[in-house]
């Protein structure tokens, strides 16, 4: 059985830098034709012309006959300038400002702290430019529960966002919640998206402990419950255009993940294709996976579809235990299984 679709895009997307980028960047570059890529650095892309060089680096780690296309991103921070939206425009690389919560997740440290109170006038602008919120949708305050953080976030930031400022356009990236589906179902269609990881919708909390606590299904967002990955799982396979691919795919060195305070993060660009394939095929709807792979995150953004197909083969091959690299080994995610499809380009 096999299933040809146009080239698939990763609207979300961790390249690292240095070693790290260079040994990551081809599971990327030979599954998909473009990906939004996160600015969470050390130090973070803040500025366009730091996102210019990032490009840079990128372009010259790819193989010299690869046709991938890194779309960049900034890192909104409390002292995040209009002007600085103006300069991302110009540039006609950078394609969605990022936002994170201090504290939220990764190299967080110097995100945002008051959205609406310190940021709105840099939001305002991003409207006017067009250039979408790319949002990591939790709260950092200690006091409420990790697994609540999206629907809080959703309730104090989103929702008052949306309403003050409805020309934005804004993606809640890697949604978990059933909260979260029904937000963005409830906005006007083109201006609210979500993206959707392969963890979110294949695993659940049981995840992280079955067998012991395991730390290469850690990633933030941590995992919720059954119902929350059912109701995404619907929500995907429905044939929404408000949904579309964002893996999330965030490399740590194994030292790194199986450690007393472990990196969250899951990497899963060598496997994500085949396991999308595997969520639709088991919902009854390989005839959306196209659309949701291909189509609503170009549509949503803007940019033309892509021109190349890929093939997926319904083909059985083993995950390696592990990718092995001069500077230490990477787990990928579903790591030693045996997976059903198999993505060919063409």
């Amino acid at each position: 059985m096999e299933l040809t679709i146009t080239q698939p895009d990763d609207w979300h997307l961790h390249l690292r830098d240095g070693d790290l980028l260079k040994a990551v960047i081809f599971d990327s570059a030979k599954h998909f034709g473009r990906a939004i890529v996160m600015p969470n650095l050390r130090p973070p892309i803040t500025t366009t012309a730091a996102a210019v060089d990032y490009r840079e680096s990128i372009l010259k780690a790819l193989p010299t006959d690869s046709n991938f296309t890194p779309l960049m991103t900034i890192y909104l921070t409390d002292m995040t300038s209009p002007n600085e939206i103006k300069l991302a425009k110009r540039s006609g690389v950078v394609y969605g400002v990022k936002l994170y919560p201090a504290g939220a997740t990764t190299n967080s440290q110097d995100g945002v702290t008051d959205l609406l109170g310190k940021c709105f006038p840099v939001l305002e602008e991003m409207a006017e430019e067009n250039i979408p919120l790319l949002v990591h949708g939790e709260v950092t305050d200690p006091s409420v529960d990790i697994f609540d953080r999206e629907k809080v976030f959703i309730e104090t930031t989103l929702e008052p966002l949306v309403q003050r400022l409805p020309q934005l356009k804004v993606v809640m990236e890697h949604i978990t919640t059933v909260d979260a589906v029904k937000f963005v179902e409830s906005c006007k269609e083109g201006s609210v998206a979500a993206t959707v990881t392969p963890q979110h919708l294949l695993l659940n909390r049981n995840s992280l402990f079955q067998g012991g606590l395991q730390p290469h299904n850690y990633c933030l967002p941590v995992l919720k419950r059954e119902i929350h990955r059912k109701a995404i799982v619907s929500a995907v396979t429905s044939g929404s255009k408000r949904f579309f691919l964002g893996t999330d795919s965030a490399p740590h060195e194994r030292r790194k993940k199986e450690c007393p305070c472990g990196c969250a993060g899951i990497y899963n660009s060598p496997v994500a294709l085949s396991l999308y394939a595997k969520v639709f095929e088991e919902a009854g709807a390989l005839d959306k996976l196209e659309a949701f792979a291909s189509f609503n995150g170009p549509d949503f953004y803007g940019l033309p579809r892509n021109n190349s197909k890929i093939k997926l083969r319904k083909a059985p091959w083993r995950v390696p235990e592990s990718l092995s690299f001069p500077f230490g080994d990477i787990v990928p995610m579903f790591a030693g299984e045996t997976l059903e499809w198999e993505p060919i380009p063409i």
